[in-house]
């Protein structure tokens, strides 16, 4: 901050008194600038911010979130279209792995190791791998987090590795476990170590939830090592479980389905009333005369079309329902909060498609499909995927199938549905022709396999040299390796059913 020449001045006479007047406008000044977010007044009474920590946030909060979110879905259709649309978009068709460790022969094995492994690999026999990455990512949106545990097998089970997965909700966490807990700390449920390493999941024999628990003996919790279990979900602070990806949405879901339950009301209600028939007697009249039939019966339910009589009915009024303005901006605008909410496009999220055009959604979906890119490479392939080839790879070498524990792996996303496919190939195209993208990444980009489509792509190139060769046996016309020949010299054999000998 400059110093003025009054301060100058002040200083050659008193020098302390400059300063703190220096010292006094600078505070000033901080105060001026300071965050308005953090002011206190009118206008932030009652807004209530603690300090506390993730984890204290999601252990007062955590179980009501995950019931509210699940009841939404399963009774409110925006709720589960919000979460279909993340996990078609995260998971789609599955995430494919292919082997990479550099030798061809250990990854082609590896490749058709785990292709079958991946049709058996549900400890409850009904998934295929892909199937339960569907269910697993459901659950990381739907409830916050899932629990993936390892199963192992004895050779004789039939499953080949023999390692199976099974996935728990995460009500089968025993969150009663906190505080200190040995050497270590447990925090709802997950114990860490001195070092802040995860030790173990503290895990019910049933889910709480049950109807039977009383039978199955699921009440009480123990110890699973934690190389044992994959826990996926989103890390938004340093907190040890996850929330539900609609958590701040939850009270708007809630608010327009009562608004549409009160729309509705408010309709029928009007429709069943038709008209009512007001009495002039003074036994009648009073402050709130009740509404009764003819037969002097009160009137406390309504039907479509009923008129009601008063008793002495001297006059009639007809019921005139209110028009109901502005419910399709609200119901909009309430939709709009609710895909800012879920991080999903309003326009995927409703199927509402009016107000767009083919610029606006495609820039739209640019910034939708960084964010579902974001979450495959950052949260589901290293928290769900790694682990569970971890754990493949580990099983098969034991079994004595692969001669190594570290064989490498590539992950292929499911391919973005291109808006208009011809601009997105012509992309791709120039991309691999001017060097910036390799055409086994466009392959990979597709959700596919590359050295298999690369192979596959051979295998037909071979195939239709040697269906040229066979159809085109002109030997004048075919060299050895089955391509035209340009240059061949003119036929001169006279043709034997030419009676003239002319060759016409």
């Amino acid at each position: 901050m400059s110093v003025s020449w009054f301060d100058r001045a002040i200083a050659a006479v008193a020098p302390r008194a400059a300063t703190r007047r220096v010292l006094a406008r600078q505070a000033f000044e901080g105060l001026a600038r300071s965050y308005e977010g953090a002011a206190r007044g009118r206008r932030t009474d009652g807004w209530h911010a603690p300090g506390s920590s993730a984890d204290a946030e999601i252990g007062r909060a955590g179980a009501l979130l995950r019931d509210r979110m699940r009841d939404l879905v399963r009774n409110n259709p925006h709720a589960a279209k919000a979460v279909s649309v993340l996990v078609n978009n995260i998971v789609g068709a599955g995430i494919m792995p292919r082997a990479a460790s550099g030798d061809d022969a250990l990854d082609r094995e590896v490749d058709r190791l785990f292709e079958i492994w991946a049709q058996a690999c549900d400890a409850d026999g009904q998934l295929d791998f892909y199937g339960l990455q569907t269910l697993a990512c459901r659950e990381m949106v739907e409830a916050g987090e899932i629990l993936v545990r390892r199963r192992s097998r004895r050779i004789g089970d039939g499953v080949m590795p023999p390692v199976q997965l099974q996935l728990l909700e995460a009500d089968f966490l025993d969150t009663t476990r906190n505080g200190a807990l040995g050497s270590g700390q447990a925090v709802q449920g997950v114990e860490f170590d001195a070092l802040g390493r995860r030790r173990a999941y503290w895990l019910f024999g049933a889910h709480p939830g049950d109807a039977m628990l009383g039978l199955t003996g699921g009440v009480t919790s123990r110890a699973v090592p934690a190389s044992e279990i994959a826990h996926v979900y989103e890390k938004q602070r340093t907190q040890a479980r996850g929330v539900p990806w609609g958590a701040p949405v939850i009270r708007a879901l809630r608010d327009l389905d009562d608004y549409e339950v009160a729309e509705i009301v408010r309709k029928k209600t009007e429709a069943c009333v038709t008209a009512i028939v007001f009495g002039e007697e003074e036994a009648q009249q009073g402050i709130a005369p009740a509404v009764v039939d003819v037969d002097g019966n009160r009137v406390e339910q309504f039907e479509p079309g009923l008129i009601a009589y008063a008793r002495g009915g001297k006059d009639i009024r007809f019921n005139q329902p209110a028009a109901a303005g502005g419910y399709g901006e609200y119901k909009r605008a309430s939709l709009h909060t609710v895909s800012a909410g879920f991080r999903v496009p309003y326009e995927l999220l409703t199927g509402d498609l009016s107000q767009v055009n083919y610029s606006s959604i495609r820039a739209g979906l640019v910034e939708f499909r960084r964010m579902i890119d974001a979450v495959q490479w950052q949260i589901f392939i290293p928290m769900f995927c790694q682990p569970v080839w971890r754990w493949f790879i580990e099983a098969a070498w034991a079994a004595g199938r692969i001669p190594t524990p570290d064989v490498s792996v590539e992950w292929s996303p499911p391919k973005f549905e291109a808006v208009d496919p011809q601009k997105d190939a012509m992309a791709d195209l120039l991309a691999i022709r001017s060097g910036t993208m390799t055409l086994a990444e466009a392959i990979a980009r597709k959700g596919r396999n590359p050295d298999a489509v690369l192979a596959e792509i051979a295998a037909t190139n071979a195939r239709l040299d040697e269906l040229r060769l066979v159809l085109d046996s002109d030997p004048r016309r075919v060299t050895k390796t089955g391509s035209a020949q340009t240059n061949a010299p003119a036929d001169t054999t006279t043709d034997p059913d030419d009676a003239h000998g002319d060759g016409a």
